[in-house]
């Protein structure tokens, strides 16, 4: 018989140990918007044991445009609750905990500390330097991302010498809104990847490097930071 997993237990780089450790993490989704929808969606399938999703947006019609895990008829309804609700949907074995709030100081230690990895979902520097910073006094790593219209980029941080105030020591322009749907469908899933490397322990990840794709040329660079 088959089962869900198999076509990923078939990888090496994964296997029955991996796919083991895939149902033993738990992983902190900070944003369920354009890069939160791929994101969350990929390490749902994929088999990640326990997924938190934390946001304290509605769904918006302007969000249609990328974020995929909305529907139409969710329009004003709380984004946590939509998301969990497809989630569960995909996988049932996947346990998917609600924050329906934003990160903030008085509760980024607490709820980051619950978890292996947090993944950024975010469109703004404030939430990134709150989670780098929690992360890094924690030990957790922070699989970063972020998109600016045809552009995006990934790095893992917190887990090597590299936080986010090694790639930005003064607060960038915050460029996350202008962008074309694509675009966080292709980094988000790189960030997906990269937290499923970081579990199963394969291959080379971006810990301590800045990956970043430009989709007007489909260039493609990895800097060391």
């Amino acid at each position: 018989m088959e089962r869900r997993y198999d076509r990923q237990i078939l990888l090496p780089e994964i296997g029955e140990e991996g796919q083991r450790k895939l149902a033993r993490a738990r992983v902190l989704l900070v944003g369920c918007g354009g890069l939160g929808a791929p994101i969350a969606t990929y390490l749902t399938a994929a088999g990640v044991g326990t997924l938190g999703l934390m946001d304290d947006d509605k769904v918006s019609l302007t969000n249609m445009q990328r974020q995929v895990l909305f529907t139409e008829g969710q329009v004003g309804l709380g984004k946590v609750a939509c998301a969990a609700l497809r989630l569960r949907q995909l996988n049932s074995e996947v346990a998917i905990r609600e924050y329906p709030c934003r990160l903030a100081l008085d509760n980024a230690d607490t709820n980051i500390s619950e978890y292996d990895i947090v993944v950024d979902g975010t469109d703004n520097a404030a939430s990134r330097y709150l989670i780098s910073d929690v992360c890094q006094r924690l030990g957790k790593p922070y699989v970063y991302g972020s998109i600016c219209g045809l552009e995006g980029q990934v790095a893992v941080l917190c887990k090597g010498r590299a936080t986010y105030r090694t790639l930005f020591p003064d607060a960038p322009l915050n460029t996350d809104k202008h962008v074309v749907g694509v675009t966080p469908a292709v980094v988000g899933s790189v960030e997906a990847s990269q937290v499923i490397q970081l579990i199963c322990g394969y291959g080379e990840s971006l810990v301590d490097r800045l990956w970043t794709i430009d989709l007007r040329t489909m260039q493609s660079f990895i800097i060391n930071l």
